[in-house]
């Protein structure tokens, strides 16, 4: 049996973020394949940069709220 996007939607609402956002990964690196060693390591570095950036005063961060309110607002939701 199929199910619609709507019953997976619906269906997912009840989960734990962490386990919703362990799909959403599984299901981009079935599609789409996994991440190319280098890119993952790029992507490292530049968070390991801007983690120390927000620590160390030089960059200031947002709060998730916010940016979820706001994606929220772009998306019309």
């Amino acid at each position: 049996m199929s199910l619609t996007l709507e019953q997976i939607v619906e269906e997912t609402s009840q989960w734990p973020e962490d386990v919703v956002a362990e799909l959403v990964d599984r299901i981009m690196v079935a599609r789409h394949g996994g991440i190319i060693p280098s890119v993952g390591a790029a992507w490292q570095t530049e968070i390991q940069r801007r983690v120390a950036d927000i620590r160390g005063g030089r960059e200031k961060g947002i709060p998730g709220d916010e940016v979820m309110a706001k994606a929220r607002t772009i998306i019309g939701r």
